[in-house]
């Protein structure tokens, strides 16, 4: 696999995509040396926040494979995957993830700064300890979507 081809499309991309308006990223999805989903950072055009480039990848490749599961594919994506992108990463088992610039480098170089500086170390803390308060308040139903989750799974 020749990961540096697959990792300079995507900066080309994510610079294509910053011409257009958009933010710096753009991740593909390869199988078989074939790109099966792509994306480009959309937040800034959608008012979306979780229109990240990963995501929009993710999305297209298992909708054009017809699964959830991703493991015998390469994600390349120009910048270093935020958590919501990785956790995504995880939910469909990304073979690997290549990419060029991490977010040290970003914030350090060009001073890009999001609101991910203190997220690694705010889901250290307690949940209601967190800058975003993590409640829990158990109902008698909390339980129900998930057993009728596990009988449909049982069918």
């Amino acid at each position: 696999m020749n990961h540096e081809k697959w990792l300079n499309y995507t900066v080309q991309i994510a610079i294509e995509n910053v011409k257009d308006g958009g933010g710096p990223f753009a991740a593909i999805i390869v199988k078989d040396d074939k790109i099966i989903g792509s994306g480009t950072n959309q937040v800034e055009f959608t008012h979306d926040p979780s229109a990240h480039a990963e995501l929009l990848a993710i999305k297209e490749a298992c909708t054009t494979l017809k699964t959830l599961d991703l493991s015998d594919c390469i994600l390349y994506a120009s910048g270093e995957p935020c958590p919501m992108c990785l956790g995504a990463s995880y939910w469909a088992s990304v073979g690997a993830i290549y990419y060029t610039g991490s977010k040290q480098e970003a914030y350090e170089e060009v001073g890009f700064s999001n609101p991910l500086h203190n997220f690694y170390p705010d889901q250290q803390l307690a949940p209601e300890d967190r800058s975003i308060p993590f409640i829990q308040h158990k109902t008698a139903t909390a339980m129900t979507p998930f057993i009728e989750w596990k009988k449909r799974q049982a069918k």
